[in-house]
């Protein structure tokens, strides 16, 4: 029973719902939540291992400017355009309480990210769900006509892993008075992306995260990208220390070893390229992505047989019981000894199918 001290909006709502984690020493093949199957940059652990006891013992930086100065200078911009947050997911937070209010309206494109309803309802906010146009194309009129305080785009988006143009994105600012937060979580495995949209537009704010692309999903480590007034309001709303001086240490250190970073992207969009082909192949539809997973259709038709076929092999994937999702399965694109796992498990279930 629910505590009835519990506020209304918690006690009716329900949750954001993350996906399954192996129990430690569980062997899987997990290609369901997206993390970069490379280890993180040496120099990330070189930092890790030369942490002090008087680091910890010491409160962070409460604005982790070291982080800030890297951010800055990898974007060509000043600190005073980033905030660093406990991962993108506490600058989806952060944005939410700073430009939402209460009784206002949180509108995004979906299907999508489901954390963007959870915030706007626990702001006692209404979310509005605008479904993309044909060909996961974005809703530019259905969006501006909402009556948004503000609107979320993740893109490239999840789970669809569809990618929106900057032009696209600076039409939508345009004609919007509100806030534009850009979810650009897996950008860096993507064509291009929207900083430049900065410049021009001071309604746009970008969120990025070190979980995707820099293998740092467990230090839940990310940043906003913005026009200075804006991450000046930003920064009254976030927590006193809302990064730890660990995190720090680290998504500074993986942010400078651009090198590194990039290597892994290469090699993730090289796999993506020959598990989408692999598939396709095999009779499936694949959605063209532009990031670390793709979207997939069943031949048939039935998504959520070919999940939990694919756990009992030990492989694990991500399939959303959501209109239009049904017959697909989300998969992370691994390292290639992963993809073939998965393969072969694809296609030990097909032929079962076929001989039943």
């Amino acid at each position: 029973m629910v505590p009835p001290f519990v506020r209304q909006t918690v006690r009716e709502m329900e949750g954001y719902s993350p996906g399954e984690q192996p129990e430690a020493g569980q062997r899987v093949v997990k290609l369901n939540t997206n993390e970069n199957p490379f280890p993180p940059s040496e120099r990330v652990m070189q930092a890790l291992a030369g942490i002090s006891s008087e680091t910890l013992r010491r409160y962070p930086n409460p604005t982790a400017d070291a982080f800030r100065d890297a951010a800055a200078k990898l974007h060509n911009l000043s600190p005073q355009h980033i905030l660093a947050g406990n991962g993108s997911d506490d600058i989806l937070t952060i944005a939410t309480r700073c430009f939402v209010p209460p009784g206002g309206i949180l509108a995004f494109p979906d299907p999508t990210y489901t954390l963007y309803g959870v915030l706007a309802k626990l702001q006692e906010a209404k979310a509005v769900a605008i479904p993309w146009d044909r060909d996961w194309s974005l809703p530019i009129d259905a969006l501006v006509g909402s009556g948004a305080a503000a609107i979320y785009l993740a893109n490239p988006n999840a789970p669809s892993a569809t990618f929106v143009s900057p032009l696209k994105v600076a039409e939508l600012a345009k004609n919007f008075s509100g806030l534009i937060l850009v979810d650009e979580a897996y950008v860096d495995f993507a064509d291009d992306n929207c900083v430049v949209l900065l410049e021009q537009f001071g309604n746009v704010l970008i969120s990025r995260t070190m979980s995707k692309a820099y293998s740092l999903a467990g230090m839940r480590f990310g940043y906003a990208i913005g026009r200075p007034n804006v991450i000046a309001e930003m920064m009254k709303v976030k927590d006193s220390y809302n990064c730890d001086a660990v995190s720090i240490l680290a998504a500074t250190a993986a942010l400078q070893d651009q090198a590194y970073a990039r290597w892994t992207w290469e090699n993730i969009k090289s796999e993506r390229a020959r598990v989408s082909s692999e598939l396709t192949q095999l009779g499936w539809t694949v959605l063209p992505s532009q990031a670390n997973f793709i979207l997939a259709a069943v031949p048939t038709g039935r998504g959520k047989e070919m999940y939990l076929g694919l756990k009992e092999k030990g492989i694990l994937v991500r399939y959303f019981d959501l209109p239009g999702l049904q017959d697909k399965v989300r998969i992370t694109i691994g390292q290639s000894h992963e993809n073939n796992a998965l393969l072969a498990g694809i296609k030990m279930l097909t032929a079962a199918g076929k001989a039943a």
